[in-house]
């Protein structure tokens, strides 16, 4: 049995390891933010951390989530948890406590001594796994501050144990509300499915525009968008994510992430960079649109693939059927051909025609419909229009063209 002096060099070898592991191997955790114009200072922060000016409904400062708990972490950020406090947190990891399970390992609802709400993810050690996805999450978030990512509170580190502590995020996550157990409490209007799909826009702006090196996400699905109480979205889960510096155009990497969100070229080559973010979230996007899973088969032959049904839709100029039937209230045909626009966009099989996410992120939030018409082509008794967006991004594609097409002829 441990005397009490040996528990405390035992602890603190544990401590110093992690200072080593994390100064020697994860150097690049220090995110550095870059301008970025349309970003607000409470929206984003990296480094040291900011504090909230008011709650979003208005009042005082947000306290931080982390007050009154003892044990402050020596990288500067987050506390160092030990594995008694989150075995107290989570009722000792209790069955009725979890979550969310994968092949990652285990999310627990847990409350800290200081009543604070957390979610603990304890990461399984199969062949070091656990320890590789440590690593790969604090090197990315741990330093990064954004009200549209999932917060990285904290961690432990004792033997083989690796678990680290997020804040919680009480409303589900997309997939829930859309496919899932959430939909029992009613359906997500348009007007909040477009709210959670314009933060998780915001999110993936500031990750790959605002800071450096940035930070591929590389798994953006609608199952890793939590939803908080005023349906504000989270986008949460960086355990495949990858780090980018400012040299590099792309890095190659075994192609990971899930099946019906990838990009096509990183599922062919392997080389992925910001625009296969990109890509998935233009599948989050028609995800949210049509209530439909990105594959199902299920469905007839032909709607299988999300992608694919939605082009030959428009293409067919049916774009108002492709709209979620379990929404009572459908939106205004201009939102819905905007929203479609900045799919087809995302999903363009060419990566380099694809928009950044701060131009998607400006699309979206357009006050006016993003066409003017062609006044040089009406003279010629062509009805035509072009859609009117950042300078550059290329022009529209075939199926683009089509719903630019079909929008003037009914609204002229």
């Amino acid at each position: 049995m441990l005397t009490r002096l040996g528990c405390r060099v035992l602890m603190f070898n544990q401590k110093m390891w992690l200072f080593l592991f994390m100064t020697s191997q994860c150097s690049s955790i220090y995110h550095h933010e870059r301008g970025f114009s349309s970003m607000s200072a409470e929206e984003g922060s990296s480094g040291n951390v900011k504090k909230q000016s008011t709650l979003s409904h208005g009042g005082l400062a947000t306290a931080s989530p982390l007050v009154g708990l003892p044990e402050f972490s020596h990288l500067g950020w987050g506390h160092w948890f030990t594995l008694r406090d989150l075995e107290m947190a989570t009722n000792r990891f209790s069955s009725e406590n979890i979550i969310g399970e994968g092949g990652y390992g285990i999310v627990y609802r847990g409350r800290l001594i200081n009543g604070t709400e957390v979610a603990v993810k304890k990461l399984l050690n199969n062949l070091g796994q656990a320890e590789k996805e440590f690593r790969v999450e604090v090197e990315a978030i741990g330093h990064v501050r954004h009200k549209h990512l999932v917060r990285l509170l904290g961690y432990c580190v004792e033997g083989v144990h690796r678990l680290l502590v997020y804040e919680y995020v009480n409303n589900g996550n997309l997939e829930q509300w859309l496919h899932g157990n959430m939909h029992q409490y009613g359906t997500l209007t348009w007007e909040a499915r477009m709210k959670v799909i314009l933060g998780t826009a915001k999110a993936l702006a500031y990750l790959h525009e605002a800071i450096e090196p940035k930070v591929i996400h590389r798994d953006i699905k609608s199952s890793n968008i939590l939803i908080d109480d005023e349906f504000n979205a989270k986008v949460s889960d960086f355990g495949l994510a990858k780090l980018l510096d400012s040299g590099e155009s792309h890095i190659t990497t075994r192609v990971m992430g899930t099946f019906g969100y990838v990009a096509p070229e990183y599922a062919n080559s392997g080389l992925l960079n910001e625009k296969s973010d990109i890509y998935s979230f233009g599948v989050l996007l028609l995800e949210a649109v049509t209530g439909r899973d990105p594959v199902d088969y299920a469905r007839p032959a032909n709607e299988v693939n999300l992608v694919e049904w939605l082009k030959t839709m428009v293409g067919t100029r049916r774009a108002e059927e492709v709209v979620d039937s379990s929404l009572e209230v459908k939106p205004p045909l201009r939102a819905l051909k905007r929203t479609l626009l900045v799919a087809l966009r995302c999903i363009d099989p060419d990566a380099d025609k694809r928009p950044k996410m701060s131009q998607v992120v400006r699309m979206l939030e357009a006050d006016e419909y993003p066409f003017r018409e062609d006044r040089r082509k009406r003279k010629s008794g062509t009805a035509s229009m072009e859609i009117e967006t950042v300078k550059d991004i290329s022009g529209p594609s075939d199926a683009e063209k089509m719903v630019i097409s079909e929008s003037h002829v009914e609204e002229g």
